[in-house]
């Protein structure tokens, strides 16, 4: 894209800024597991003119709030939208949403295209989660997660969720947020083998009495168990006398759960779950809310019980926690979510996992330690100090010289300060999205480990410069790699 925008004949700095960024993303690797790649039908979505367009309110309802019911694969997943599983009467549904006109739920005029654009996500989200129904506006998953808090919480509710130095995150209940100053926080955490603390869970929850228990965390490497919480919540629901909201934040594997290789949640008795629609899940950067329930007008009253958290939550998103939608994001949602319905994305999903555990491999045979001993997912947490020494933040930003990208960390039991934690935090989801595959992983756990090294004799940042030779021929070699897998719609 030329750089058109000038002002008294001068460029624009913020277009080489992004021409620089570009070509940070395309000759470097990233190892974020909470970032990806879009399309470029997503990059066109999200750049379009539905920018202009205010739409507060929500679409009508009508004709796709049992959408889901249709479309459930025997496998338990949804069937891909190619496949020869999606019948006559679902394809008809969706080409009947992209063209009927119905009137709505908004507070201005000239939404019937937005109307249809919001429609076909909430219907598409519903197809790829098991929805009962989709709330598709948040602008991010804090605003997603506020939004059920605020939906079935009163002040002071207390509400169970993962404690985040054992890998829980900001918006489960950290004293800095708005959210763990309005509600009442008590927190479960993960025991030696990496894994939920499941009898914590279940002691702490019995004493507490909460009016919410999450399952959800930014750091965490092992696959839940689902069903063993809802058997829980039942317990504090039948002690307590009153109903038990069950919510699973599940941003970093949304991805792997639409691609069949992760559990949903919503299948194994939850009522909500929240995500994010970038990440694994590889659409544009947002929020997503999913459950189960009974879905109706977002302007009547209705009775706060779980039967209605549909519509609670939507009452809660707009107009209780935040203003208009994001139009074009939501376009680019609904993009992705088509993306993720097709066959090539269960491949894709199932090879973020096959890398992670071959780059976790890899790792171990260097003598990293991880947590956990290992991964399920798409997610790797390496305990950097106890393996070499060397504290997160070093090591993040001495692989950042490389172009290998990842983020510091801390891990449970972790003694470093906030910005000198122990270990690091990496995954796979973009460098899939690039097409590596287990060579590729063999070769980045090839490199970490002599960045590591490095960092050993450096023994600090400054002591970098010493290296700076034997950085710049491991940064050529990243390159090299980085170019022979192109990012998508980056030429």
């Amino acid at each position: 894209m030329k750089n058109t925008a000038k002002k008294g004949g001068q460029s624009d700095p913020v277009f080489e800024l992004i021409a620089a960024e570009k070509m940070r993303q395309k000759e470097g690797l990233e190892l974020i597991p909470s970032e990806n790649y879009v399309s470029e039908a997503v990059l066109l979505a999200m750049g379009s003119v539905l920018t202009n367009k205010y739409s507060e309110g929500y679409p009508s309802f009508k004709g796709i709030s049992s959408l889901s019911e249709a479309v459930s694969g025997g496998d338990g997943f949804v069937a891909p939208v190619d496949s020869g599983a999606v019948t006559e009467g679902l394809e008809a549904s969706e080409k009947a949403i992209s063209e009927e006109i119905l009137p709505n739920y908004r507070y201005y005029g000239g939404q019937a295209n937005v109307d249809r654009i919001e429609r076909l996500a909430i219907s598409r989200a519903m197809r790829l989660f098991h929805a009962d129904h989709a709330n598709v506006q948040p602008h991010s998953g804090a605003n997603a997660n506020e939004a059920v808090y605020f939906a079935w919480c009163e002040p002071g509710d207390k509400i169970l969720a993962m404690n985040l130095a054992h890998g829980g995150h900001l918006t489960h209940g950290s004293p800095v947020t708005r959210s763990a100053k309005i509600y009442n926080f008590v927190a479960y955490g993960v025991a030696e083998d990496g894994d939920i603390d499941y009898d914590e869970l279940e002691r702490v929850a019995l004493e507490e009495l909460p009016k919410l228990i999450l399952v959800g965390y930014s750091a965490f490497m092992k696959i839940p168990d689902f069903d063993r919480v809802a058997a829980i919540r039942d317990k504090v629901a039948k002690k307590a006398g009153f109903e038990v909201l069950l919510m699973a934040d599940m941003a970093h594997v949304a991805g792997l759960i639409a691609g069949g290789v992760h559990p949903n949640p919503l299948d194994h008795g939850f009522d909500v779950m929240t995500t994010t629609t970038h990440k694994t899940l590889r659409g544009p950067r947002g929020g997503l809310i999913l459950s189960r329930g009974v879905v109706s007008s977002p302007l009547k009253k209705c009775e706060k019980k779980l039967a209605n958290i549909p519509t609670l939550i939507d009452k809660a998103v707009f107009p209780g926690t935040q203003g208009g939608p994001l139009e074009h994001v939501i376009a680019a949602k609904a993009v992705a979510f088509r993306e993720a319905l097709l066959p090539s994305f269960r491949e894709y999903a199932a090879k973020i996992v096959e890398n992670a555990k071959a780059l976790a491999a890899g790792l171990s045979q260097h003598g990293f330690i991880l947590q956990g001993g290992g991964t399920e997912n798409h997610l790797v947490l390496v305990r950097v100090q106890d393996s070499f020494g060397v504290n997160g933040k070093f090591y993040e930003k001495a692989l950042d010289l490389v172009g290998l990208t990842l983020n510091a960390n801390s891990l449970p039991g972790d003694k470093g300060a906030a910005f000198k934690p122990g270990g690091v935090r990496l995954g796979t989801p973009a460098i899939t999205t690039r097409g590596m595959g287990i060579p590729e992983m063999q070769q980045i756990a090839d490199w970490m480990y002599a960045v590591v090294q490095i960092c050993v004799k450096a023994a600090d940042e400054k002591g970098l410069a010493k290296f700076d030779d034997e950085l710049k021929v491991i940064r050529e070699e990243v390159r090299e790699m980085a170019l022979k897998f192109p990012v998508p719609a980056i030429s």
